[in-house]
């Protein structure tokens, strides 16, 4: 007869969910005041006393600042009971403008806490933290990015309001980082448990709030119907890096294209000196165009620049312009011509 150890031992792996999905990470803070709090109070920048005690949710507001990317933002709302307002996101999807949408959230928050003539004295801070799960500062080592109001040359002068922090999740390394216990824990949480995951690390088993979390992310513990938005929402992910990916690659290009122009003009126009004679110019135009093609705009210069300049000393340095632009088209920057015009 089979001991109930040894039935465990013989029991399908558990399967669980990313945590990071939107049903998910809904359900498991926006549902648990206990585990958002344990959260908040782990990844928050708090001083000793003004840890978060008790809390009550708030209603989440959606502010998409670009409807292609409405999908990839989850946000959970709350309140501690000193007033302080508390906001988490978690965003899937990187972008430029996400910056100042957090802080154009996080003020608002600010500003709607009291009415127009009411006490400012009566204003409570308000916290933002956002999960990031790509990486968008590649020059620094840091994953941790703490933003707040103060005096440039007197740090220690704080105008307390907003608190804007920044997590890049793909950047946190457990073996590297070994401050905060829970703040390890809760990231851990979020960067190694997903559908591949079949045993869960023992030490967040060991911690009561991690286990519950753990717990909550079952797939057993989701209707077939929240499994299914599950599943959407992945797809949607999918569809929204495609859409921002190819759309920032053609705006690069486009604005490659358009400033090689605008500064090929602007460097004939007031770095070239005047000259009669712009043959040796022409000519040369010819063979960098044949290297480069957005360099069809050069002999339209050449044209402008015709009536107008009187004298052409060395321009040596077009080779420099030339060299830009070839390294960002991958062209060889030795099959730089250079080119001496004189009077």
């Amino acid at each position: 007869m089979r001991t109930s150890a040894e039935e465990q031992q013989t029991q399908k792996p558990m399967k669980y969910l990313n945590p990071k999905a939107d049903p998910t990470f809904k359900k498991v803070f926006g549902e648990h005041p206990d585990l958002v709090m344990s959260l908040l109070n782990a990844l928050l920048p708090l001083e000793e006393g003004e840890e978060i005690t008790e809390l009550e949710y708030l209603p989440a507001e959606m502010v998409p600042d670009n409807p292609l990317r409405k999908n990839s933002i989850v946000d959970v709302r709350c309140r501690d009971n000193r007033g302080r307002h508390f906001i988490v996101e978690m965003q899937m999807v990187w972008s430029q403008e996400f910056r100042q949408r957090v802080l154009f959230n996080a003020s608002k928050a600010y500003v709607r806490q009291i009415e127009k003539g009411n006490d400012y004295s009566l204003l409570q801070p308000v916290y933002s933290l956002n999960l990031v799960n790509e990486v968008f500062e590649p020059e620094l080592r840091e994953f941790y990015h703490y933003y707040r109001l103060v005096h440039v040359e007197h740090t220690e002068k704080v105008i307390d309001g907003l608190h804007l922090v920044f997590v890049e999740l793909p950047k946190f390394n457990p073996h590297t980082y070994s401050e905060k216990r829970m703040q390890v824990l809760w990231l851990r949480y979020l960067t190694e448990i997903d559908e591949r995951t079949r045993k869960v690390p023992e030490e967040l088993l060991e911690n009561p709030e991690l286990k519950k979390a753990v717990d909550a992310l079952e797939e057993s513990a989701f209707s077939d119907g929240q499994l299914a938005a599950y599943e959407r929402f992945w797809d949607t992910i999918s569809v929204e890096k495609t859409l921002y990916n190819s759309g920032m690659r053609k705006g690069i290009e486009k604005g490659i294209k358009k400033g090689i122009e605008k500064g090929i003009k602007h460097f004939f126009l007031n770095i070239c000196c005047k000259t009669r004679s712009l043959s040796i110019l022409e000519r040369h135009s010819a063979h960098v165009v044949k290297h480069v093609d957005t360099f069809y705009c050069l002999r339209d210069c050449i044209g402008d620049l015709r009536g107008d300049l009187a004298t052409i000393r060395t321009v040596n340095l077009v080779a420099i312009v030339f060299t830009g632009i070839m390294a960002c088209r991958n062209v060889n920057a030795d099959s730089t011509t250079q080119i001496t015009c004189s009077e």
